[in-house]
């Protein structure tokens, strides 16, 4: 296509164009863009079939526009790099609201009684002595001993040790009427940087038996504070067909979005990934271990792309849960 650059004026030559092909385009509809703005002056020469006759004139701006559409010159425009660049919904850094939006409706079962105490829904089950002294648990990707020490009878403290190592400090306090407790929490079982830090809170659903710690019975998820802030970003790039995920903490994987496996980088307790894209907005992530699904997340992007709701079904607890995401 050739562009003819006049004071204050531009001319499309349509005929010389069928002869140039594509090499002016960029700069051709650079000009036409201005046009259509309203920033330059311009018109655009269409010669008839006949060279003997002369150009006919259209005046620039949206009538000059409206040529375009005519002659389908606007797919070429839209292809032209720069001017017309789709990104993907998803791309970005987005941010964890951790307090949940459907927290899961299964409680956490404890029992502190008779110098034992066990977490009846961890997965895999604890079940070892309260002397504040390691004990070996097997079963567990992120740790392979466990330490409770009873502080008061509304107070308890637990060390996870991975190798010898220390990976997460937890330290809950039951409220003096019994029906909310409290918790910090120091967690490096799953992060290559610094620990997520945090503290959270979960209320009373069923006491426990008569005699027993006040932890004992069961309790419902509640709100989550102060969570440091590698816990709560995450970033997304979409590259074709392809997916790349990576946080803070370490974690990350680079998979196909037709659901074939890929591994799973800096998680013990997660080997592999599928990902799987349902539709421009939404996209299904499958996490493994060993083979095994451990978890299914679908995250599904706002019309307004500002944020984004992640469902979680975790198959490990039979819970499902569900969270939001805003756009950073």
């Amino acid at each position: 296509m050739c562009v003819r650059e006049l004071p204050e004026t531009w001319l499309w030559d349509s005929k010389t164009a069928e002869r140039r092909g594509r090499r002016d385009l960029g700069r051709w509809a650079t000009m036409i863009h201005s046009i259509a703005q309203g920033t330059k002056k311009g018109y655009i020469a269409m010669h008839s079939p006949r060279p003997n006759r002369n150009p006919k004139l259209t005046e620039g701006g949206i009538k000059a526009m409206k040529t375009l559409l005519g002659v389908g010159l606007l797919a070429a425009l839209l292809l032209l790099p720069g001017l017309a660049t789709a990104q993907n919904v998803f791309d970005g850094t987005w941010k964890l609201n951790l307090n949940p939006a459907e927290p899961p409706k299964k409680p956490d079962v404890f029992l502190l009684q008779d110098g034992m105490y066990q977490c009846k829904t961890c997965v895999p089950p604890i079940d070892v002595k309260a002397d504040g002294q390691d004990q070996k648990v097997s079963g567990d990707p992120y740790h392979d001993t466990v330490s409770i020490k009873v502080v008061d009878d509304h107070t308890m403290e637990e060390t996870d040790k991975k190798d010898g190592k220390i990976v997460t400090t937890t330290k809950v306090t039951v409220s003096p009427d019994g029906n909310t407790a409290t918790f910090e929490f120091s967690d490096s079982s799953a992060t290559n940087a610094e620990p997520v830090t945090g503290k959270g809170e979960a209320t009373r659903v069923v006491k426990g038996p008569a005699g027993a710690h006040a932890i004992s019975g069961s309790w419902k998820f509640g709100k989550m504070e102060d969570i440091s802030a590698n816990a709560l970003l995450i970033t997304y790039k979409v590259d074709g067909d392809t997916l790349t995920m990576s946080n803070p903490t370490g974690q990350g994987y680079t998979a196909k979005l037709d659901g074939t496996d890929a591994p799973y980088k800096g998680d013990p307790g997660t080997t592999s990934v599928s990902v799987r894209k349902l539709s421009k907005i939404a996209i299904e992530e499958t996490d493994k271990r060993d083979g095994k699904v451990i978890g299914i997340y679908r995250m599904t992007v706002a019309p307004d792309g500002k944020t984004m709701t992640i469902a979680i079904t975790d198959k490990l607890r039979g819970t499902t849960s569900q969270f939001v995401a805003e756009k950073q």
